[in-house]
């Protein structure tokens, strides 16, 4: 990550409102959370204020949520943080910005989900209604929703780096999962709507189910597999099969094993990303090393 060299205060925040949007200037301010592109700041008890602060495309990526999260919202089961104002790019902060609708939760990567079944069909039921057919205007991806053989030479890349750093014991069943994700038949099918970053810190839950999805940055058209990974990451044991009973249309079984590669890709980031942050390593989060560990377990156990 390149952090800005503006430091984000609350003090700047309000400055940006009154500018801006003087009507919501009065509303208590307080740190949310800092994210890989944005920083969320809670404005009053509704209302998130989101601020690109560590990557160059962050920009980017916000000015979409403003244009297609609107129409999406109202279709979805789950709440999403909904764009509501805009921050245009100003002398006081040289970048876009939004006001967004907050979703109140705690994030999965640190409060797990604990009613498994419930959580299932509650995925399912997201996805379902997100994976519709995107317009022919929809956003692409960033190497997210494509062939998954494209990923190739970075999930071997990862998959040394955990193997050198002693957070794999069995290389070669993860190996196995991704050969069978590549080698199934590609997705043929219109391009659909997708997340396209579905780990646990996107996703909240509140007692012990899935209330909420965050971050829709990566919203891109493409291949539904990539979602569909996001089961073998958030739910518990012995629910994956549940999850793909509820999903509509069912997932054929190539998709199924495309999900399964996409999973094991994003479990070993996330291993790569639990263990920088125990050793306090810039970039690292200690809290997704846990669920990366127990979705590793779980996918290699298909490999057997």
């Amino acid at each position: 990550m390149t952090h800005a060299e503006l430091e984000i205060t609350a003090e700047l925040v309000r400055d940006l409102l009154r500018d801006q949007h003087p009507d919501l200037a009065g509303h208590p301010i307080r740190l949310g959370a800092r994210g890989w592109d944005n920083q969320l700041w809670r404005l009053g008890d509704d209302l998130a204020v989101r601020l690109p602060w560590a990557t160059g495309s962050a920009d980017e990526l916000l000015r979409k949520e403003h244009a297609w999260l609107p129409g999406l919202a109202p279709l979805l089961p789950l709440p999403i943080p909904v764009p509501q104002r805009f921050g245009e790019p100003s002398a006081r902060f040289p970048r876009p910005w939004l006001i967004t609708t907050w979703v109140p939760g705690s994030p999965a990567d640190q409060t797990p989900v604990t009613r498994g079944a419930e959580a299932a069909e509650s995925l399912a039921a997201f996805l379902t209604a997100l994976h519709r057919p995107a317009p022919g205007g929809a956003p692409t991806g960033r190497n997210r929703g494509g062939p998954l053989a494209d990923g190739a030479e970075g999930f071997a890349g990862a998959l040394a780096e955990a193997v050198e750093r002693g957070l794999i014991e069995d290389p070669e069943a993860g190996r196995a999962v991704w050969h069978d994700a590549v080698t199934a038949p590609p997705w043929t099918g219109a391009p659909r709507w997708l997340h396209a970053d579905l780990h646990p810190a996107n996703v909240l839950t509140g007692d012990g189910t899935l209330c909420g999805v965050i971050d829709f940055g990566d919203l891109c058209a493409g291949d539904p597999a990539y979602d569909l990974a996001a089961a073998w990451l958030l739910l518990p044991d012995d629910t994956v099969e549940r999850f793909y009973a509820a999903y509509r249309p069912a997932a054929d079984p190539a998709t199924q094993r495309r999900a399964r590669g996409c999973a094991m890709a994003r479990a070993v980031i996330g291993m790569l990303i639990g263990d920088a942050g125990v050793h306090g390593e810039p970039g690292g989060k200690a809290t997704w090393g846990p669920p990366a560990r127990a979705a590793l377990r779980r996918l290699i156990a298909t490999a057997r």
